[in-house]
């Protein structure tokens, strides 16, 4: 089943004429941000083959960010390690979309948004889907957008610290990564409140 735009426009037939589809990537990793994206999508110049980032290539999600970035309205939000540390990963992932949705250059009118739970402190009227990224094509071009924002910053992370495997496990936790973790040991960017880096401290 591909991504529609069945929500939103029963979200324009009341009356709602910005709708940004919201996601986030990076809950699983044991090290790097978790990152979010809103967008607004304009109904007449929609992306064609937008999906669940997951069920696309890098070749196809980078080719669909250029288009998403050139033609809708786009908010990146991040929490960083510390914040996920400190508040834990579903709060940090709440308050990276919070951040994408204030970085949008106008406010929406509505959130749609990935998953089952609405952020705390959220001001906007919003909606959750669960398995939005593959329902919303909003949501699905959020998810390109976030997903290859982390894939960047966690290549980048790589160089810094070679031996992890980042540049191609995004930071998750892999037989590769986690036999570094036990022979390089942590690094500044783990997040040391997950178990496994937790277990090692």
């Amino acid at each position: 089943m591909m991504p529609s735009f069945d929500f939103e426009e029963q979200l324009w037939a009341d009356g709602h004429l910005r709708i940004a589809g919201v996601d986030e990537a990076g809950r699983g990793p044991l090290a790097g941000p978790v990152v979010a994206a809103a967008v607004v999508l304009s109904p007449g110049q929609v992306p064609s083959g937008l999906n669940d980032s997951k069920a696309l290539t890098a070749r196809k999600r980078d080719a669909l960010l250029k288009v998403i970035m050139e033609q809708a309205e786009v908010g990146i939000g991040e929490a960083t390690v510390q914040e996920i540390d400190e508040i834990n990963i579903l709060r940090a992932s709440h308050l990276a979309m919070c951040r994408a949705i204030a970085a949008l250059p106008h406010p929406p009118d509505h959130v749609l948004i990935d998953g089952n739970l609405i952020p705390r402190g959220l001001t906007f009227s919003a909606t959750p889907i669960v398995k939005g990224d593959s329902l919303s094509l909003s949501i699905s071009a959020a998810s390109i957008v976030a997903k290859t924002r982390r894939d960047a910053i966690m290549w980048d992370l790589a160089q810094q610290c070679p031996g992890y495997g980042w540049e191609t496990n995004q930071g998750y936790p892999t037989k590769c990564h986690k036999e570094a973790l036990r022979n390089l040991g942590v690094t500044p960017h783990h997040r040391r409140s997950f178990k496994p880096v937790h277990n090692m401290l």
